[in-house]
């Protein structure tokens, strides 16, 4: 796996990331369900970055993607919880349904880039 682009893909989707969290502690109405949808939204983002930048078979891809997607929601989460807008019980889940939309963001791109692999 190629790791610049999966350090690209992640620092995009932590400023992603971090700026909806900060944008929704001062801007309350953007929490909910901004942070769950704007999250995962971006988390996707991120898988799809990967995969634009890394061009590696589908394991990668999908790899790139989980990771990306992942770590970028769990900077997210953890901010928004230091913050006091979430309880950081919603790290786990959080997280794990941005790992998904990770993975889904970084298929759709691999599906539409036509890459053989």
């Amino acid at each position: 796996m190629k790791i610049r682009p999966l350090i690209i893909a992640t620092l995009v989707g932590i400023a992603l990331q971090v700026g909806l969290v900060l944008a929704g502690h001062v801007i309350r109405v953007l929490q909910n369900p901004g942070f769950a949808l704007g999250g995962m939204a971006f988390a996707a983002v991120a898988g799809w970055i990967h995969v634009r930048m890394a061009r590696g078979d589908w394991r990668d891809t999908l790899i790139g993607g989980a990771i990306a997607g992942g770590a970028c929601a769990a900077v997210g989460i953890a901010v928004s919880a230091t913050l006091g807008d979430m309880p950081f019980s919603r790290l786990i889940v959080g997280t794990a349904g941005s790992v998904a939309t990770g993975i889904a963001g970084a298929a759709i791109a691999r599906l539409l880039s036509g890459s053989r692999g």
